[in-house]
C-alpha cells in the first residue's frame, strides 16, 4: 500500500486533524470530539486537486468549512491548507513544492490566508537545495513523524499519523489507543497494520488492533478494507514486475525514481510496463515520468 494514498485516507476521515499540525495549533480534543457520522460538524473539508498545467495532484488541501466564517478565502485561524507528503529523498521537492505552491495560489485568487504542511519520516531526508527557497520555506510547518512519536502524552490522532514509522512493538498499543477514541477510524488503521504485516493474516491483524472477528466482518469497514486489501495487492504485484523489467532495461533506479515508480496508480504502472518494452535506456524513463506524473 503505498504511503501517500494512505494519509490521503486518514485527512479523509479526520480533516480537522490539520488543526493541530499548524504553527500555534489548539490541542486536538475538538477534532476528537466530533461526531464522525456529521460532516457538518467539522471545521475543514479535504481534498486532493490537481494542478492542471503541471500535471500533479496534491496530496492535499483542507478548506475551512463555511461555518468558520471565512470559507473559500481562510482566515489567520483558519487558513486555507496545502498538504503535502514526503516519505522519500527527492532533490527536486523543494522547488517542487514552491511551484504548486504558487501555481494553487494563482488557480484559487480568492484565498487570502494560506498554510503548507508537510508530513516527513524524520529531518534526515535530503530534499534539495534550499538558499534560493528560504523565505518560502520558512514559512513551511514541517511534522516530523519521528520527533512526533516521541511526544508524552500522544494525542490518539497524532498518533494516527505515527503508525507507518512506528516500531512493530509499539503498533498493537498505538492502533488500540486510536481505535478506543475513534472506532470509525478502522478503515484508516487496518490497511496500514496490513501493510506493516504483510506476512500475517487478517485474523492475527485483527488482533493486533483489538477488534473481535465477529465484529468487524459485519461492519461496512471491514468490506472496503478487504476490497482495498485485494486491490492493493495488484498493485503491488504490477509494481514490483514493473522495477524488475525496469532494473533490465535501464540499470539500477534511484530510491527517489522507485518511490515514484511504487505510487503510480495500477493504469499508469500498467501503460509503464508497456512502453518500457521501448526504453533505450534512463533518458527514455525520465521522459515517461515527467509526461506521466
Amino acid at each position: 500500500m503505498n504511503t501517500d494514498r494512505w494519509y490521503y485516507r486518514v485527512f479523509q476521515s479526520a480533516p480537522d486533524l490539520i488543526r493541530a499540525l499548524l504553527p500555534g495549533a489548539e490541542p486536538t480534543s475538538e477534532a476528537l470530539s466530533l461526531d464522525p457520522s456529521a460532516p457538518g460538524d467539522r471545521l475543514y473539508r479535504y481534498e486532493a486537486p490537481e494542478i492542471k498545467e503541471l500535471s500533479h495532484r496534491l496530496d492535499g488541501v483542507l478548506w475551512p468549512r463555511e461555518s468558520t466564517g471565512c470559507g473559500e478565502t481562510g482566515s489567520p485561524a483558519f487558513p486555507v491548507v496545502l498538504l503535502e507528503v514526503q516519505m522519500h529523498p527527492d532533490p527536486g521537492f523543494h522547488h517542487r513544492l514552491a511551484a504548486q505552491t504558487y501555481r494553487f495560489l494563482q488557480q484559487h485568487p480568492q484565498v487570502e490566508h494560506w498554510a503548507v504542511v508537510v508530513i516527513t519520516p524524520h529531518s534526515r531526508l535530503s530534499l534539495g537545495p534550499t538558499q534560493a527557497l528560504q523565505l518560502f520555506l520558512r514559512q513551511v510547518a514541517w511534522i516530523n513523524l519521528e520527533e512526533l512519536s516521541r511526544r508524552i502524552p500522544l494525542d490518539p490522532l497524532l498518533n494516527l499519523l505515527t503508525l507507518p514509522i512506528r516500531p512493530e512493538s509499539e503498533l498493537a498499543a498505538s492502533s488500540q489507543q486510536i481505535l478506543a477514541s475513534r472506532p470509525d477510524l478502522e478503515q484508516v488503521v487496518l490497511p496500514m497494520l496490513m501493510q506493516r504485516y504483510p506476512e500475517l493474516s487478517r485474523e492475527e491483524i485483527m488482533v493486533i488492533a483489538g477488534i473481535p472477528h465477529e465484529e468487524l466482518r459485519h461492519t461496512r469497514a471491514a468490506q472496503e478494507w478487504l476490497a482495498e486489501g485485494r486491490q492493493e495487492g495488484r498493485q503491488d504485484e504490477a509494481a514490483a514486475m514493473t522495477l524488475r523489467l525496469l532494473n533490465r532495461r535501464c540499470g539500477p533506479l534511484s530510491e527517489a525514481t522507485t518511490a515514484q515508480i511504487q505510487a503510480l496508480p495500477l493504469e499508469q504502472l500498467e501503460a509503464l510496463a508497456d512502453a518500457l518494452l521501448d526504453f533505450q535506456g534512463p533518458a527514455n524513463l525520465a521522459t515517461w515520468l515527467t509526461a506521466n506524473s
